[in-house]
């Protein structure tokens, strides 16, 4: 590793976004003082007859789920995006507003109510990869729908309001900040380089392996370089691929065992159900040439030094640019450590 990086203040880059990450690793030493997280010891049942996800159960709106056996998904019953929001828009001086219409789905990952994917088989995790590429393709298809988002919040921590297992999709009509970003940075790249932005920087880590989590033959788990979370990783197939869709049946298994392999990590890092949201990003569904894109799943967890112990985006990261104190190297580290 290098010591400079290790020892000083400093920024990093993030390729994929084009901003900065502010690192104070000498502060990694300094005494925790600050609020603690309550560890939740909470054993769940198999079947909850109280949660509106559990098979065979009634909704607030009054459905009954099917006594589904693997994935279920349904619309959203309190969808942030409404696919028949009236059309309008709003230009006054520097007041500027436009509708935005979607579709929102949930995915529940299994009928086991006690579960999180780090307690799923690869092959049940692979079963969600196969429903996340048909939503993928079935949302991306519909017109007006030109960006799909699919994402999990996990623990109440992340806000989640239900413990069983499950993630969210939603398509929309617009391309949403974080994923424009991520457009312009690998376009720029791809019409100077004819090459994949995330191919060339997997390439290098391969080679440098400080910040390795995981490998098999088509995908790569690692702590990125300009990680803004403690422990936040990156899930990104070797192959150049657009979006999920392009992935074989063995490379989407392969895809399953990498997710198997960070969230078990994950909880066997500080014993506990460890909390995070993660996403997928991938090419836009607006049918333009999206050649340059490279998908990726990006986990954030929250965790710092212990299962009660939490980073908070306060102060100067609200105001100024966002700051880690343990560094990526390190992260990297002690999550290899437990593969």
């Amino acid at each position: 590793m290098d010591t400079n990086l290790q020892d000083y203040s400093h920024k990093r880059y993030n390729i994929l976004t084009g901003e900065w990450v502010l690192v104070s690793p000498h502060r990694a030493k300094r005494p925790w003082q600050g609020q603690n997280e309550a560890i939740s010891h909470e054993v769940r049942p198999k079947h909850d007859p109280n949660c509106y996800l559990c098979a065979g159960n009634t909704r607030i709106n009054g459905e009954v789920n099917p006594e589904y056996q693997d994935v279920f998904v349904f619309t959203n019953d309190f969808a942030a995006l409404q696919s028949n929001s009236k059309t309008f828009s709003l230009d006054k001086g520097l007041l500027k507003a436009e509708s935005e219409t979607g579709i929102c789905k949930v995915i529940c990952f299994s009928p086991d109510h006690s579960k999180s994917l780090a307690d799923m088989e690869v092959e049940a995790i692979h079963k969600v990869v196969e429903v996340w590429q048909q939503e993928y393709k079935l949302l991306g298809a519909q017109a007006g729908i030109n960006h799909v988002q699919i994402f999990e919040n996990k623990g109440a921590v992340m806000g989640c309001s239900n413990p069983h297992p499950h993630g969210q999709i939603w398509s929309q009509s617009t391309i949403p900040n974080e994923v424009e970003k991520k457009d312009t940075q690998q376009k720029a790249y791809y019409l100077k380089t004819k090459s994949s932005l995330l191919s060339d920087y997997l390439q290098q880590e391969l080679e440098i392996k400080e910040r390795l989590i995981f490998e098999n033959d088509d995908f790569v788990v690692l702590v990125p370089f300009w990680a803004i979370w403690p422990f936040e990783a990156m899930i990104a197939p070797k192959k150049h691929c657009n979006d999920i869709t392009q992935l074989s049946k063995q490379e989407s298994l392969a895809f399953a065992e990498a997710i198997s392999v960070l969230t078990k990590v994950y909880d066997a890092l500080f014993d506990c159900s460890f909390p995070y949201s993660s996403g997928i990003h991938q090419a836009p569904t607006n049918g333009e040439n999206n050649e340059h894109w490279h998908w990726h799943m990006s986990f954030y967890p929250p965790l710092l030094r212990s299962a009660t112990v939490k980073k908070f985006m306060v102060g100067y990261e609200m105001f100024g640019t966002p700051q880690r104190d343990i560094t990526a190297e390190q992260a990297a580290q002690r999550l290899r450590d437990l593969v």
